[in-house]
Parts: structure tokens; sequence; C-alpha cells
């Protein structure tokens, strides 16, 4: 995804393009890689007409897949535990750095 992001192989790309840089990989491999990141939503698949191949795009930024990931653990671990996983978190503020905290009070209240 690195790659991805950073625009290597361009806003869209396929298969090939990216099995172009990994020759140490099989094109299947690249290809069930691709498929599973747009599965989790990182990429879009769209048909390419008249043909059998798909072409990719990335959704959203590192920062954008690094915040709904987070949330989206944070919620998991809360259904699983409950309260207990609650307090932890609340407990786990209390040793927070003042530089945590600070950065903690900006991306809470958004921009």
């Amino acid at each position: 995804m690195r790659d991805a992001w950073s625009g290597r192989w361009g806003s869209r790309f396929v298969v090939r393009d990216v099995a172009a840089l990994f020759p140490e990989l099989a094109y299947t491999t690249v290809m069930t890689t691709m498929r599973r990141l747009a599965d989790k939503g990182l990429l879009v698949a769209e048909a390419i007409v008249g043909q059998k191949a798909y072409s990719y795009e990335v959704v959203g930024s590192p920062a954008e897949y690094l915040a709904t990931a987070s949330r989206q653990e944070a919620a998991e671990v809360v259904a699983r535990y409950g309260d207990a996983a609650l307090v932890a978190f609340a407990a786990s503020l209390v040793d927070l750095t003042p530089e945590h905290r600070r950065r903690l009070d900006e991306l809470s209240s958004g921009p």
C-alpha cells in the first residue's frame, strides 16, 4: 500500500503495473493481493470493458486508513470486553505525556 499511496503506479493501475515492480512475485500472487486489498476497502476495483482485467484506484490516504482501522479495532475491543475495555482505556489516559494529551485534544476537537 505504501507504493500505491505514493502514486508510484499512477492514480489508476492494473495488476500488470504492480507485478512489473515485483518480479519475484507470481502474477497470481499480485492479483490475489490486490483483490484482497479491494475487498478490505483500500482499493476500488473496476472491470475493464471488453477484458477480464480490472483497474484499481487507491481509496483514501494512509492517515484516513489509520483513523478508520483504529476506530474499528477500538469498537471490536469494546464489543468483546464491554465496560472492562472502557475502564482500561480511561485508566491509560492517566499515563499520557503532556505532548500526547495535547495531540489527543487536537485530534478529538476535529478540523
